[in-house]
């Protein structure tokens, strides 16, 4: 596997394999590298002739600096990593390389800027957006792949592909889970022992809001889930929205609705976490 630290560097290794006919998968992340990812990796590994890891920390989505101070940067571990995965490339810029002046554009995404995520993190897609957009247009992969946990990144990038022509297809494979049934993620490594068996709950608390989906009012089930996590130490709720999985708009009445997705944001002591599950009724 070759490291590629610069722009330049990766645009000529990318125009090199497109004139040779190679078809390049793309798997960008943050590193702190875990099972999610490598699952993405390997998928791209066997539908593609190339597959690219980009390791870029992005500091224009975090809207809070203690967050992205605190992000876990693990980078010779993960390199270890990708080699065990059938990665052949893997760029990991510095931020004065991707970013050579403060970005001035702004995206918009219209209601799910206003809804979750895009609620409770204003500016955080606007940055997403821009790195993606940059990230693209620096490994032009045939193939870009992204996983469920982070389910509304995942339809702004499918909105972003389609409103900008990328010539490109978002790949989207499902969460893995450790056993308790915590959803993978980089922030875990944050976590005590004793804070990674708390944040379990929150997949209890998605288990619980699905089993009751058919026979309690939405509103019943809110109140059934905020209850539920206010029992557990240094859990605090942030959102839980039963959602319309294309739109990711908010369902208060499930008559005719044939899936949804059930989300929730939260805190486990400083570290917050995200999770949901997509539900067929």
């Amino acid at each position: 596997m070759e490291v590629i630290k610069q722009v330049s560097t990766i645009r000529e290794k990318v125009q090199a394999l497109r004139c040779d006919g190679k078809r390049i998968g793309f798997v960008p992340t943050m590193g702190a590298l875990h099972e999610g990812h490598l699952q993405l990796l390997r998928a791209s590994a066997s539908e593609n002739d190339v597959t690219i890891c980009s390791i870029f920390v992005n500091p224009t989505q975090f809207n809070n600096p203690d967050d992205y101070k605190l992000y876990p940067r693990t980078i010779e571990q993960d390199i270890e990593l990708l080699k065990t995965v059938g990665c052949d490339y893997l760029f990991a810029p510095v931020a004065e390389d991707v970013y050579q002046q403060q970005p001035l554009l702004q995206f918009s995404f219209g209601s799910l800027e206003t809804v979750m995520e895009g609620a409770h993190r204003p500016g955080h897609f606007n940055g997403v957006a821009i790195v993606v957009s940059k990230l693209f247009h620096f490994v032009q992969p045939h193939r870009a792949y992204f996983g469920q946990k982070d389910l509304q990144q995942v339809t702004i990038v499918k909105q972003l592909v389609q409103g900008l022509s990328f010539d490109l297809e978002v790949v989207s494979y499902p969460t893995i889970r450790e056993e308790s049934g915590l959803a993978m993620s980089s922030r875990n490594k944050r976590l005590t022992d004793k804070q990674r068996q708390l944040a379990a709950g929150l997949y209890r608390a998605l288990q619980l809001a699905k089993s009751h989906l058919t026979i309690k009012p939405v509103s019943t089930i809110k109140e059934e889930v905020s209850a539920y996590l206010n029992t557990l130490d240094q859990v605090e709720l942030e959102y839980f929205e039963v959602a319309d999985v294309n739109t990711l708009q908010p369902v208060d009445d499930l008559t005719g609705v044939q899936e949804v997705a059930l989300c929730l944001a939260a805190n486990v002591g400083p570290v917050r976490l995200i999770d949901n599950i997509l539900v067929n009724l």
